[in-house]
């Protein structure tokens, strides 16, 4: 037998108009079905209005253009990504941007400040923001996250490690905190403790040093991604000061002795007046897999993504790290192994709430260290069945 255009029986299109309804206080009573294109597109969006729009934000879940062939073809074997698959390609609109060179962060750290309402001229401003999630209090003046990292003498250049992967403990982190804080003093700085992997710092004459962030520099040549500035060269006496006093301090001769690396710097960066906060007006932040700032930024943080889909309301940005470290690490058999887990615990969810009308929109934030991707989709979007889905976008 036949069904209607798009799959859906009269049944089908009376739902959404009976459910309208119920959820207004009628008595039950339904107007006659309207006819025609138009008439059906009416009811969607009159049942779709007031609903969640849910943005996904997914680092590095964009392939590099190297690898993205094989990465496409390995992630497009059937059944393993179906749902991604309709979410990039039936579409209302998407467009790939290009990275801005000109700001010393990752495309998707720039993205997330212009939404948040936390991007100074484009670079992230996270560190007021930061600190009130710590129980902290700025007082007025500009205000640094301060991050305890490794940096490692390579053969011709500088690298520095994932602040996480230190695995830093609160009482190792308070002592370097502790030994580092009369130098900072004296230098006529404030320092204030954040937690394990995150310190601030106080310093209004170092406003306008253009700092990077910390995952922006991952494997990259430390030299080109120092502060620079006016008063750079003031930074990095300090630096170098406390670099002498932790060389030998009792934590890393532990750490270096259970042949962990040794905490022996630290980097600034998210600068920010003490008054700075999100935007009013900004989406709810949710946080999955999440570390160092963005996690003490989100509103939320997440354990189980289906069930926080589930229950979503209002606009929300959930923001998910899991792929990251695998792409930063070149572990791309992981890599696709955390996609794959996302497709039954995220994408297939949301897909099926945006479908029943849970979700009125969903858009995705994909990106590389060069570009990001943005998608938007709609309920009455997939059904546009003609469009076969694919992962071709993320080519």
């Amino acid at each position: 037998m036949l069904r209607p255009a798009f799959g859906m029986s009269q049944a089908d299109l009376l739902g959404p108009v009976t459910r309208q309804a119920d959820r207004c206080g009628a008595t039950g009573t339904v107007r006659p079905l309207e006819t025609g294109v138009a008439r059906s597109r009416r009811s969607h969006f009159a049942y779709n209005h007031g609903m969640s729009q849910i943005t996904l934000v997914l680092p590095f879940a964009l392939p590099i253009p190297e690898f993205a062939p094989d990465l496409v073809r390995a992630l497009s074997t059937p059944s393993h990504a179906p749902a991604l698959a309709a979410l990039l390609s039936r579409t209302r609109s998407h467009a790939r941007v290009p990275v801005d060179d000109a700001i010393r962060a990752l495309p998707h750290e720039q993205w997330l400040a212009r939404e948040l309402g936390l991007s100074d001229a484009g670079r992230p401003a996270f560190a007021a923001q930061a600190m009130g999630a710590c129980g902290l209090q700025p007082e007025a003046g500009t205000w640094f996250i301060v991050n305890p990292v490794h940096i490692e003498i390579a053969r011709t250049h500088l690298m520095m490690g994932d602040p996480a992967s230190l695995r830093l403990p609160d009482a190792d982190s308070r002592a370097l905190f502790e030994a580092a804080l009369p130098y900072v003093e004296e230098a006529g700085h404030t320092l204030l403790y954040g937690d394990a992997q995150t310190w601030f710092l106080r310093a209004d004459e170092w406003t306008g040093l253009d700092t990077a962030t910390p995952d922006a520099t991952l494997g990259m040549d430390l030299t080109d991604w120092m502060p620079i500035g006016e008063r750079a060269a003031a930074f990095r006496r300090l630096q170098n000061e406390v670099q002498i006093l932790w060389h030998t301090h009792p934590v890393n001769a532990a750490r270096e002795a259970r042949r962990q690396a040794p905490v022996n710097a630290f980097w600034i960066w998210g600068a920010a007046d003490a008054a700075r906060r999100k935007s009013p007006a900004a989406p709810k932040l949710a946080t999955f897999d999440a570390h160092g700032a963005i996690a003490l930024l989100a509103d939320t943080r997440v354990s189980d993504l289906a069930g926080f889909i589930a229950q979503a309301s209002g606009d929300t940005i959930l923001y998910c790290a899991n792929a990251a470290p695998y792409a930063v690490g070149a572990d791309w058999g992981g890599w696709i192994a955390q996609l794959q887990q996302l497709e039954a615990a995220l994408f297939a969810p949301i897909l099926e709430a945006l479908k029943k009308g849970r979700v009125r929109e969903v858009k995705l934030v994909l990106s590389h260290r060069d570009a990001h991707a943005q998608f938007s989709t709609t309920a009455l979007v997939q059904r546009t069945f003609w469009r076969r889905p694919t992962l071709d976008r993320l080519l």
